[in-house]
């Protein structure tokens, strides 16, 4: 059995045995068959949370998606983001003719054929992601925004060497140490905390001999993170949201309405202005950004109209009004749902799934409708010093 991509650690009575994966190779997936097989371990812990292991048991999971649900609950901008970083993952297994997360898959298997426990080590995603969220600032978020919407466009291939070197150690710290120089706080809770929950939660698995199947990028953390002891609970709590974006939400809507108020009061006729001004540039943007996800004639208009008062509200959005619209007039059918993780390859398939199409929606709406508050804003405080000042 060759010991290449494998870490085995002794503490006290137990032995760990770590795989360092590449998530879309076929090596991989065979190599964690073999593993499991000679060693007969007492558990099998793999690198996923209850959702994504779920997801996988269930291929019918996007079936069950209630879109109005998702609009409704605000949740369309990271239902878009999660579809599109796994886009890439999902390009490249293809290119391989194996399915994206195989080696997990065959660790559950082989778990199972093992008689050993399985061990779900990763932390929820989607913890994971609002610690990621709320943790890098405005830049950071831009920056985040930008590589994901890169990774739709992205038509990068890579070969199974490159695939196979990826998982050297060496390459991977090198890789990891730029990571922290350029972007060190997305680094924290993506790759950090979770080195540090996997690895509390691989030393727990019960029995004498476990195997994890890991990323290798988690492995080198995971070295030295498994001979501490970790506070799960701490790890597993979300932060607070920050009350500045509440304030300075409320803040601008309540601005713009005293000044357009008081240059009614002063001047009406620039008041006039002041109103039309402010329509037209939210309405205008949010619009275009409805336009630009080919949303229906009827979910244009509506983030035309909703534009300029949900900006005055930050409990609403234009983009939940437009996606309402949009999911009544072209309802997502069953095809839809189950052509969903094919159509997320392309940027054709982004914009033609009636799905993806009603994301982007509600997505694009909005950020139009805050450049819109933005520009409309500045328009009101102009036309105020020019007619009042």
């Amino acid at each position: 059995m060759s010991e290449e991509n494998i870490t085995r650690i002794h503490i006290d009575d137990k032995e760990f045995i770590l795989i360092g994966t590449a998530h879309v190779s076929r090596n991989s997936a065979e190599q964690v068959k073999e593993v499991i097989e000679a060693e007969n371990p007492d558990s099998v812990c793999v690198e996923l949370d209850e959702g994504r292991y779920n997801s996988i048991k269930d291929g019918n999971k996007w079936r069950d998606m209630d879109i109005f649900k998702v609009v409704k609950e605000k949740k369309a901008t990271l239902l878009l983001m999660n579809l599109a970083i796994s886009s890439f993952q999902n390009r490249i297994a293809k290119q391989f003719n194996i399915k994206p997360g195989q080696e997990m898959i065959q660790g559950i298997e082989s778990a199972e054929e093992a008689n050993a426990e399985l061990v779900l080590a990763d932390r929820n995603i989607q913890t994971t992601f609002s610690r990621v969220w709320r943790n890098i600032g405005l830049k950071g978020k831009a920056m985040l925004l930008m590589q994901v919407i890169a990774g739709i466009f992205s038509k990068e291939t890579i070969s199974e060497e490159e695939m196979e070197n990826m998982k050297s150690q060496d390459t991977l710290n090198a890789m990891l140490k730029e990571f922290t120089a350029s972007f060190p706080k997305l680094k924290t809770p993506l790759i950090d905390e979770r080195d540090q929950y996997l690895s509390q939660k691989i030393k727990e698995a019960p029995g004498e001999k476990v195997v994890a199947i890991l990323g290798a990028a988690h492995v080198p953390g995971i070295k030295e993170e498994i001979n501490k002891d970790h506070d799960l609970k701490r790890l597993s709590e979300i932060p607070a949201k920050s009350k500045v974006p509440k304030i300075i939400g409320w803040a601008i809507p309540i601005l713009i309405l005293s000044i357009i108020a008081y240059t009614f009061y002063a001047n009406p006729s620039a008041g006039v202005q002041q109103t039309i001004s402010w329509a037209l540039w939210n309405g205008s943007f949010s619009a275009i950004g409805a336009i630009i996800a080919l949303g229906h004639p009827l979910a244009v208009i509506t983030a035309f109209v909703a534009a300029p008062i949900t900006s005055l509200n930050p409990l609403l959005a234009a983009g939940f009004f437009a996606g309402i619209v949009q999911t009544m007039i072209r309802r997502p059918n069953v095809a839809d749902f189950e052509s969903l993780s094919e159509d997320v390859f392309s940027v054709k398939g982004f914009w033609s799934n009636k799905v993806t199409r009603i994301l982007l929606l509600v997505v694009l709406t909005n950020l139009g409708s805050s450049l819109g508050t933005l520009i409309g804003g500045a328009d009101v405080i102009r036309l105020f010093i020019e007619n009042i000042g």
